[in-house]
């Protein structure tokens, strides 16, 4: 320290972190890389790409924000395609959509590594401690992916429309849509994100005998209906779900209970939003009738 104080050499950017900011979204990322590249600060083994809404100001750091830039983030994403091809891209779209912290630094160090040998096979080099937590990252999400596929519980409401809603640990609507939107063709039906404050939905108004219709996305949402989505529950949503709790109970075998490798195949974290999870195994309606 005493050695820094007394040569006059050191300027202060060259002591803190340097941090580009970006708006929450793949293209404001792509748009940052492209910032950091045009103005040559790739080599600054201190500088961060954070999002914006997870920035916290500090003193010491220099911070950047970059407007999301639709022209350069394609500029960005035909660069990435060519050097990454489609499995790489892949990687690098369920790495962002993880939304853990100093993900958008992460990303960009595999990016960088990329185009600093743009003949090797980089996502295999697990050698390389950014390249292995992004593979690690990309396995998470994945697991987070089956789950909500495996678990989503929709409601049929007034509407005529299944409405489910969900808590994942990392940001899959954009994965798991696809797989509903195939096997759903023929019903009305939304998925809602509470945890980010967004959902998709398919009108099978707009279907054809060949296509499916495009999912949409959908924000304004009736707070009452989220927290107590009951209170618009059809007439034979209330009795699928008696049905189907009676199911649940009357086929468990109290002597073959094995709570820990329930909860290792359904997380106790999914069961709020589990039908058959929501009454008391005493409950009238679910007494065996012999």
């Amino acid at each position: 320290m005493s050695a820094l104080m007394q040569n006059d050499s050191y300027a202060v950017g060259q002591l803190t972190p340097s941090i580009v900011l970006y708006e929450p979204s793949f293209e404001g990322w792509l748009s940052a890389v492209f910032y950091v590249y045009a103005n040559h600060l790739q080599n600054d083994m201190s500088l961060k790409l954070t999002a914006q809404d997870c920035y916290v100001p500090s003193l010491i750091a220099q911070a950047t924000s970059v407007a999301t830039d639709e022209d350069k983030a394609e500029r960005v994403l035909v660069k990435l395609n060519t050097l990454l091809g489609r499995s790489g891209m892949r990687n690098i779209l369920w790495g962002f959509l993880s939304e853990k912290d100093d993900i958008g630094t992460t990303l960009f160090r595999v990016v960088k590594y990329a185009i600093d040998y743009p003949s090797r096979q980089i996502m295999q080099d697990l050698g390389n401690l950014d390249v292995l937590e992004l593979v690690q990252t990309v396995k998470s999400v994945g697991r987070e992916k089956h789950r909500m596929e495996a678990f989503v519980r929709f409601e049929h409401t007034t509407d005529d429309i299944y409405f489910a809603r969900v808590e994942p640990d990392f940001n899959v609507l954009p994965l798991i849509g696809e797989h509903f939107r195939q096997r759903y063709q023929d019903q009305h039906w939304a998925i809602y994100d509470l945890t980010r404050g967004y959902g998709i939905y398919y009108d099978k108004s707009n279907s054809t005998p060949s296509r499916p219709a495009k999912l949409q996305t959908i924000t304004d949402l009736d707070d009452a209906v989220l927290r107590n989505p009951a209170s618009i529950h059809s007439p034979d949503e209330q009795r699928y779900q008696k049905f189907w709790q009676g199911y649940f109970t009357n086929v468990n075998i109290k002597e073959r209970k094995n709570p820990k490798l329930h909860k290792q195949y359904l997380p106790q974290r999914y069961w709020k939003y589990l039908s058959e999870k929501q009454v008391l195994p005493n409950a009238e309606h679910l007494q065996k009738r012999r």
